[in-house]
Formats: C-alpha cells, sequence, structure tokens
C-alpha cells in the first residue's frame, strides 16, 4: 500500500511533464509549413526556448501577431486550454535567391541576364531580398551592387515613364465621364506610381502612370 502513493506522484509528475522536443518541433515546423507552403521543402524550426518553460500538453495550439514575418526569430503563443506560453524560434528557410553575376555601378540600366539565382538560407537575407529576375528588366541601379551580393527592391527602381517638366495627357474617367487634357508633369514616376501634374488652368491634380505614359484619374 505504501508504494501507492508513491507510484502515482510518479505518474501526476509524467503527465505533468512538456511534449517531446521531437514531438513539438514537428508541430512547429508543421504549423510554419502551412503558413508559407511554398517554402515547405527547405524549412526547419529550431527552439530557442529552454524546455522547463515549454507547454505541458500533447498538442498546443500555436498562434502569431497579425504583423509576423514568415521566417527568422519570433515568438510564438502556444495555448494548453487556458494556460499559454510564449516560445522563442528561428524559422530557417533554405530557397533560391536573387544576386548580382558582375559588379553593376550606381546608375546603370540592367537586365534579367545581369543577375543570377543562388542556393541559400533566406531567412538571414537583407528585407525585401528578391527571389525572381522577373522585375529587373529595365530596372535602374540605386547604389554599387557586388559580384554575389543578395539584391534587395530598395537596390533598384523601375525606369521613370514620366519626367518633371514633361508635357503628360491627363485622363478622367468615371461612371458615363470621359475626358482627357493636357498638363506638366511635376515629379517623376515610374509605371502604375501617382504623379502630380499641373494643369492648364493652374490646378493641381494627382493621378496614376500608365504603361503609354498617360496620367489616370478616376473620379
Amino acid at each position: 500500500m505504501r508504494g501507492y502513493p508513491i507510484l502515482l506522484a510518479s505518474l501526476l509528475a509524467i503527465s505533468a511533464l512538456p511534449v517531446s522536443a521531437t514531438e513539438l518541433s514537428a508541430q512547429l515546423t508543421q504549423f510554419f509549413k502551412a503558413r508559407d507552403p511554398q517554402h515547405a521543402a527547405g524549412m526547419k524550426v529550431v527552439i530557442r526556448t529552454p524546455k522547463t518553460q515549454w507547454p505541458d500538453c500533447d498538442a498546443p495550439r500555436f498562434a502569431l501577431p497579425g504583423n509576423s514575418r514568415l521566417w527568422g526569430n519570433m515568438s510564438v503563443a502556444a495555448n494548453c486550454g487556458e494556460n499559454r506560453r510564449y516560445l522563442q524560434v528561428q524559422v530557417q528557410v533554405t530557397g533560391e535567391y536573387l544576386v548580382a553575376k558582375r559588379q553593376l555601378a550606381r546608375g546603370t540600366h540592367v537586365a534579367q541576364d545581369d543577375f543570377r539565382l543562388q542556393n541559400g538560407r533566406l531567412d538571414t537575407l537583407p528585407a525585401r531580398t528578391l527571389f525572381t529576375s522577373e522585375s529587373v528588366a529595365d530596372a535602374v541601379v540605386l547604389r554599387d551592387i557586388q559580384p554575389g551580393q543578395p539584391v534587395s527592391l530598395s537596390m533598384l527602381r523601375q525606369p521613370w515613364r514620366v519626367k518633371a517638366g514633361q508635357n503628360v495627357q491627363v485622363i478622367a474617367s468615371g461612371e458615363g465621364f470621359n475626358a482627357s487634357s493636357e498638363g506638366k508633369a511635376l515629379n517623376n514616376a515610374a509605371s502604375a506610381q501617382w504623379v502630380r501634374v499641373r494643369m492648364g488652368n493652374g490646378q493641381i491634380v494627382s493621378g496614376r502612370v500608365s504603361d503609354d505614359g498617360n496620367i489616370l484619374i478616376t473620379l
């Protein structure tokens, strides 16, 4: 009889142990893969929080803040009923990203052939790194890029479709209404960007630049 209390205490202690490292890592990996199926094959989750602070149920429910990044270091809420623990994890992702083939000087107009795809850790790259070469054709380099350097969106811009001082055609449209007039652009803008235009009567309007260089205004 004396052994029963000891046995019961042992069983309760075992039931209160956190989920195993293998199970928790697998559950977190599945959670993050569901958020980013495109990179699921090259994903691995490393738990940084000490095991003594892990959730104490077999299948915790995970949650992230709405503005969480897809990869890198982040905090995950692990809910076991009313009990909530926060886990510090590192989501590691391997995949392809864009690098320069050669040195690209500031002000250079570039083409897709100036870049190549390289395989490596995506979670360690600078913010807004590009993963395809589709958006770099005819772009202009904003600062020097070294050979093999990851290329981010902030390093390039699309060529100006409209330049400040240029005469442009402004097309205003609405329900049952369509009119056009000429004005003068007040700032540089690429396709799909906004530009301010001074009309012939002195009025200043804002519109979006179309691929053909016209300024579109929706009324």
